[in-house]
């Protein structure tokens, strides 16, 4: 279906300037990390939570771990209410919740991380563009806050300190790592910081993180993820109605490039020194 543009796509915002961004740790206290990220209006509450063991067709005596992700709508996230997906999640959601998941696993080590399962949860409080990619990198910070508490807690190890199931019933105590081993450790597991960014190209412009009413105007709409080092995970890119040039296509993805950065170097802040 072709996007129905409004003509008007004013803003207070230079076409490099991200939305303003504002994040909140452990805004519930049941999730083993949870994380209210707000850029601009788009609104997304990240949930991780460890499962008690992992997934059924994982074999027993697996020694990598496994990361899942779940995305939602909320009904009031949206201008109408958005119907609640009670039978199972639709078509769009699951391709979301499926980008969301890969992306995860592509920024973090799971043999590293060890045979520890770890489902984030991303639901839309309100949604005005770029929803998906907010929930990518709400979803990144979770991911870390949750490995890093799991090291603390000796429940996630380096491979060579891991006890096996006969020493853990007999009751032998993991292994304290000290600061320096569990900085290391947490880097081994989770190397590189992961952020996702909406790029559109409008009337030949670049803009970078697009809300709604600029994503709705474009000729051509990007989803770039990216790793703090550089490496893509995932483009989505399309031309609504529209072609695009290769030199269009580098502008586009270097907007990304630089925007990827600011939400990486935003993610470092959020952390620092977060037990």
């Amino acid at each position: 279906m072709a996007k129905m543009k409004s003509g008007d796509i004013g803003t207070d915002r230079a076409a490099d300037k991200l939305r303003d961004i504002e994040v909140t740790l452990d805004f519930t206290p049941n999730a083993d990390a949870s994380v209210l990220y707000r850029q601009g209006e788009t609104m997304v509450l990240a949930c991780a939570t460890v499962a008690p063991s992992l997934p059924r067709w994982f074999p027993r005596d697996a020694n990598r771990g496994w990361v899942h992700a779940e995305y939602s709508l909320l009904p009031g996230s949206t201008d109408s209410r958005f119907q609640r997906e009670r039978r199972g999640a639709k078509g769009r959601t699951q391709e979301i919740e499926r980008l969301v998941a890969r992306s995860l696993r592509g920024a973090i080590d799971l043999e590293a991380l060890g045979p520890i399962a770890i489902t984030v949860d991303c639901d839309v409080l309100n949604a005005d563009g770029g929803t998906r990619c907010a929930s990518i990198t709400a979803a990144g910070i979770a991911m870390r806050l949750c490995v890093r508490r799991l090291i603390a807690s000796g429940r996630c190890l380096p491979a060579d300190k891991r006890l096996n199931h006969d020493q853990i019933k007999s009751g032998m105590q993991a292994p304290t790592l000290s600061a320096e081993e569990a900085v290391a450790h947490e880097n081994a597991v989770i190397p590189h910081d992961l952020a996702a960014i909406s790029v559109g190209l409008i009337d030949g412009d670049v803009y970078t993180d697009l809300d709604y009413i600029l994503d709705s105007n474009a000729d051509v709409d990007m989803n770039v993820v990216m790793t703090a080092d550089g490496k893509f995970v995932e483009v989505q890119g399309t031309g609504e109605e529209f072609t695009y040039t290769r030199e269009e296509l580098d502008a586009l993805l270097g907007a990304a490039t630089a925007g990827v950065a600011s939400l990486n170097e935003m993610q470092v802040r959020v952390l620092d020194g977060i037990e």
